[in-house]
């Protein structure tokens, strides 16, 4: 109850801000009601509580501008959320799991981790959360703040791994599967740590068995879903913007420090870029910034 409370407030805040008329929050016998009126148009939100969670419902005309704009603005999304058609099977709460600097020569790994349970959900779709290859360097910098005070700080983990630790692990596994579920598994186990999930879903980026292998043994008491295109749920997009933009910071803090516009991915430009590094710093140098089992390597 006092998490519809919470929400309905948050998506008062937010139809207020787009210049919007609406009244205090209402209480009934299973939800929280809000009226919002633009003109001569009236619709009223509805945030209904009970032991499935919580639920939103705009009620109105449908086909009313008005309705359309308060669906965007709570959604994120022109689409209809709230129609059935197009709901995604999502989990009540969950965690959700993602990486970013995979294919990257230069920089880290990251994974995070984000456990939402469904009123932290709404408001993070409400907030616009997406995978985070749709979205721009900014838009990801302001989302990952975002993202961290919804969910709280027992609610999302973020796991690192600098060129030199990464160039040590796979000197050892000599495997990036291998690796990226040992990088999942950890995660997973440090939010396990302070928060009650009992489910995980994750990317697919190889035999599943992988991660569910490196768990520990609270992990093993959880149902882990591993699919393609995983970002379309929220959670796991929410893990996907996290990742980036720790990934992003490092390129941000090296541009600093060593005075260089390391860039990303593993184009012919980075080759390039590779070569110069080493002939200028010596090849000993790429250890600190790069990923050296990639083929870049090999042709330097």
């Amino acid at each position: 109850m006092e998490e519809a409370l919470k929400l309905i407030y948050s998506f008062a805040e937010k139809l207020k801000a787009g210049n919007l008329e609406v009244s205090l929050p209402v209480k009934g016998d299973y939800f929280y009601e809000i009226q919002i009126v633009k003109g001569s148009v009236k619709l009223k939100l509805r945030i209904y509580f009970g032991k499935k969670g919580l639920k939103p419902v705009i009620q109105g005309n449908k086909d009313s501008g008005l309705f359309k704009e308060v669906n965007e603005i709570i959604t994120g999304q022109s689409s209809l959320l709230f129609d059935d058609k197009n709901k995604l099977d999502e989990p009540e709460s969950y965690i959700g799991t993602d990486e970013s600097g995979k294919g990257d020569y230069f920089g880290p790994l990251v994974v995070a981790g984000v456990f939402a349970g469904s009123a932290a959900l709404l408001q993070l779709k409400s907030i616009g959360v997406k995978d985070s290859k749709l979205l721009s360097e900014y838009s990801i910098k302001n989302l990952s703040g975002s993202i961290k005070k919804i969910v709280g700080k027992n609610g999302y983990n973020i796991l690192a791994v600098n060129p030199p630790k990464y160039n040590e692990l796979y000197t050892k596994i000599k495997n990036v599967n291998r690796l990226l579920a040992w990088g999942h598994a950890k995660v997973i186990e440090n939010i396990l740590e302070l928060s009650l999930a009992d489910t995980v879903i994750s990317d697919k980026f190889g035999d599943e068995k992988l991660i569910l292998s490196s768990l520990q043994e609270k992990g093993r008491n959880v149902l882990l879903r591993q699919e393609t295109k995983a970002e379309k749920y929220t959670a796991v997009a929410a893990a996907s913007i996290l990742a980036r933009n720790t990934f992003d910071e490092w390129f941000n803090t090296q541009k600093t420090k060593l005075k260089l516009d390391i860039p990303k991915g593993a184009s012919g430009s980075v080759e390039i870029f590779a070569k110069q590094i080493k002939n200028k710093y010596g090849e000993s140098f790429l250890v600190n910034i790069a990923k050296l089992h990639f083929k870049t390597t090999k042709k330097l």
